[in-house]
């Protein structure tokens, strides 16, 4: 079986592509993506960033537009956007057009699959048997480190928190 990241990669290399940057990140936000970032600020005027398809770099159309916006606008650049599995060129009208499109079907599918799994989220509720994730502190310990004296800043330190998180420890315990 070729794993999805393989098969991207051997795709590119079919398309002529030359410089290949992976990046195992969801495409549902830019935030943590430093190879992105990395072709967005250093693509040349006249360079084109392929990709194989639209929703492996951008899950919601306002983030696909920053990109081709931030594509084109460093020292209007004019650097552009091409899919190989889609009929996406973003240096023609028809394919700029084409990938509005896209963007907003994977926009659509994001929201589709958020739905869904707040409701099947809430049916389980429903049923008893969703509890949530476990939680990631414990109250008891901070409670404890605070009647012995430890100052939030420390418990923080210590437990890998934020001090705001042992003040509304501290907060919830006075009532």
């Amino acid at each position: 079986m070729i794993k999805p990241l393989a098969a991207q990669i051997a795709a590119l290399k079919n398309a002529g592509c030359e410089v290949i940057r992976e990046e195992q990140k969801s495409g549902a936000s830019l935030e943590g993506r430093p190879q992105l970032t990395t072709i967005l600020d250093f693509i040349h005027a006249g360079e084109t960033l392929v990709i194989t398809r639209i929703d492996r770099l951008a899950r919601s159309l306002r983030d696909l537009q920053v990109i081709v916006d931030r594509l084109k606008a460093k020292k209007a650049k004019g650097a552009h956007l091409v899919a190989t599995e889609q009929p996406v060129d973003t240096s023609t009208a028809a394919g700029k057009a084409f990938f509005d499109m896209l963007g907003v079907f994977a926009e659509f599918e994001t929201n589709l699959r958020r739905e869904r799994q707040a409701e099947g989220i809430a049916a389980a509720r429903k049923r008893g048997i969703y509890k949530g994730r476990p939680p990631k502190i414990d109250r008891a310990e901070i409670l404890l480190r605070l009647q012995q004296g430890q100052g939030p800043s420390k418990i923080a330190g210590d437990l890998g928190i934020s001090r705001g998180t042992v003040y509304q420890v501290r907060k919830g315990a006075s009532k």
